[in-house]
């Protein structure tokens, strides 16, 4: 399809002769995932749908008890600036919302927002310059204070400010927020930008009261008592916490959504692991929902036979992957290892780099660890198709990675590990705890060994390995070993997901290892072609750029993709609720019920 006959297609919907859902329908033909076929539509100045996908049934607030939940990986803060986990952002989503969430159709649903922006109304500039959000009226913070414009130029001013360190700056530092009335503010963007729905949308875009944080601002940031004891806008409203473990809340009475919420109070319990979350759904029904199910899909299949629940699996943008530090961690410049200062001595030769992704079984590890939950893959981004690398390809071959590394220099010693200038390839490999890594680990072990590669496998406790406490050396934003493993969702819009290559991304000691580039990664065409894409709008040319930038991280191996993975809960079969793989797992809790 050719850029004239999209951009016709566009403007027949637009003029009302063709329908949203054919014109869907015919990019899904030609593999547009419906996420971003209605973000074509919004940039083509066609109003985003604004459905519901199940109906809600309750006709009354409260009256349906506790809502028992269970996060294996329990939260550790609950401030969604400072949420480097998604354990954390998920469970920040209980109390605080943001503008608007994002469905399991990729469409935007107003939640803080009174509308979805468009170029209909005027709200959303032609020139891609601006956007203009009108606020929900009558919303109320928890203590009673009410929501306004003023709390949201504050979060604006709050993440964009280098000594906050917020792990969501990267979608506020550089736009312009202003209050234009009580109710209305709009966002100015120094360039075209396409994808105007990324700051106060979703994940990134929950909003912290004003008069609760405005005293902790910058270098105070962390010091904030509301960290731990939020009050927001969401349906239930704090009780008690205690990192790690528990999170209750209790129903918000003034909550600005008729009927809502169904229960009473809610309970997400963390601890414990992924095969025990699945069985207190699955099997014994002693809670209600189970999140993150990274199980082998034959144990789910077991488990599902207690008759209690279901798996749900929704498509998303998750991709498990391994990413090789392009830094030392372990020589310490100025008190920080992994510095930018330093190189890593043998992941810094290409043909190591290349030997390790031939080194990797994804084959083996689709078939007989993930299953129906996640499919092997060369590329980073998967969903939505549209951005969906095609020239990318990847092989699992010990002979040709035994043949790289003796070209390149790389001898076996006597105990078999090559070395080369007095240096060993010898790597510690860190992930979190699960079966599912644990065996992935075992299987790239195995294959490294008959390259003459040393792996040490380390596994960390998951609550700590996604942790964000800076003073805790076993997170991995600090990626204090040679490789490490774990999922990160990509989202409707690849862009934002991206930044985990940018040069002024790179997680360290200043930016309390907030920032998304974790590799500690540097490439000047990488760099450029980010700040292109974020500029294009034209979408087939957005979407050619934003494919090479998975090419350039793919290629140089900074990141070897392992397996695209389906979001996988546990559901029992009387609660009836939305999760989808492109926002929060929570993002609709105000809408989840039990069916009688």
């Amino acid at each position: 399809m050719n850029d004239k006959h999209l951009r016709d297609m566009i403007e027949r919907v637009r003029r009302g002769r063709m329908s949203r859902r054919g014109f869907i329908r015919r990019m899904a033909a030609v593999g547009l995932a419906a996420p971003l076929a209605t973000q074509l539509l919004a940039h083509g100045g066609v109003a985003m749908a604004q459905t519901r996908t199940a109906i809600y049934k309750p006709t009354k607030r409260g009256g349906g008890g506790t809502l028992k939940v269970l996060w294996w990986q329990g939260p550790t803060l609950l401030n969604p600036h400072f949420a480097v986990g998604t354990k954390d952002q998920d469970g920040s989503r209980l109390f605080y919302e943001p503008l608007a969430g994002v469905d399991s159709d990729g469409n935007l649903r107003p939640i803080l927002a009174a509308s979805i922006p468009s170029r209909e109304d005027g709200t959303l500039a032609a020139d891609g310059r601006s956007v203009t959000w009108k606020l929900k009226q009558g919303v109320t913070w928890h203590d009673g204070k009410p929501f306004t414009a003023d709390d949201v130029v504050f979060n604006w001013q709050y993440a964009r400010d280098p000594a906050t360190s917020a792990v969501t700056s990267g979608s506020y530092k550089d736009i312009v927020v202003e209050k234009i009335d009580t109710h209305t503010v709009v966002i100015k963007f120094a360039e075209p930008t396409p994808f105007w729905a990324d700051a106060y949308v979703g994940t990134f875009g929950m909003i912290i009261p004003k008069h609760l944080f405005q005293d902790f601002t910058g270098s105070k940031s962390r010091e904030a008592p509301t960290n731990l004891k939020p009050v927001g806008t969401g349906p239930y409203m704090f009780k008690d916490f205690k990192p790690g473990d528990f999170v209750a809340g209790v129903i918000n009475p003034n909550y600005h959504q008729p009927n809502r919420p169904h229960f009473d109070a809610i309970e997400m319990k963390g601890g414990g692991d992924a095969v025990s979350a699945a069985r207190a759904v699955l099997q014994t029904g002693e809670f209600d929902f189970a999140w993150n199910l990274q199980v082998e899909d034959d144990v789910l299949q077991r488990l599902e036979r207690g008759g209690k629940g279901k798996v749900v699996l929704s498509e998303g943008g998750g991709i498990e992957r391994i990413q090789l530090n392009s830094t030392d961690p372990w020589t310490e410049v100025d008190g920080e290892r992994s510095s930018m200062k330093t190189k890593h001595p043998t992941l810094s030769d290409p043909a190591v780099r290349q030997a390790l992704a031939l080194l990797v079984d994804r084959d083996s590890v689709e078939k007989h660890i993930y299953g129906r939950t996640g499919a092997a893959t060369p590329n980073m981004v998967n969903n939505p198709k549209r951005f969906r690398s095609t020239t990318t390809r990847f092989e699992f071959n010990v002979d040709k990675a035994n043949d790289l590394l003796e070209k390149a220099g790389w001898k076996r010693g006597a105990d078999g590990i090559r070395e080369k200038d007095g240096k060993r390839l010898k790597f510690v490999y860190q992930t979190s705890i699960n079966q599912p890594r644990q065996k992935t680990q075992a299987i790239v072990k195995q294959a490294c060994q008959r390259a003459g590669i040393d792996i040490e496998v380390k596994a960390v406790t998951a609550s700590v390995f996604f942790g964000s406490d800076i003073a805790n050396p076993d997170t991995y934003t600090k990626f204090y070993a040679d490789l490490q493993m774990y999922n990160t969702g990509t989202g409707i819009d690849p862009e934002r997901f991206l930044r985990c290559g940018l040069s002024t991304e790179v997680a360290t000691r200043e930016n309390k290892w907030q920032g998304r580039n974790v590799t500690r990664w540097q490439n000047k065409e990488y760099d450029d072609t980010h700040k292109a894409a974020a500029l294009e709008l034209d979408p087939i040319k957005r979407a050619a750029l934003l494919i090479k930038l998975n090419e350039l991280i793919v290629k140089n191996q900074v990141e070897i993709p392992i397996v695209a993975r389906l979001g996988a809960t546990a559901v029992t079969h009387r609660l009836v609720c939305e999760t989808g793989g492109w926002d929060n797992n929570t993002w609709d809790l105000a809408n989840w019920y039990k069916e009688a």
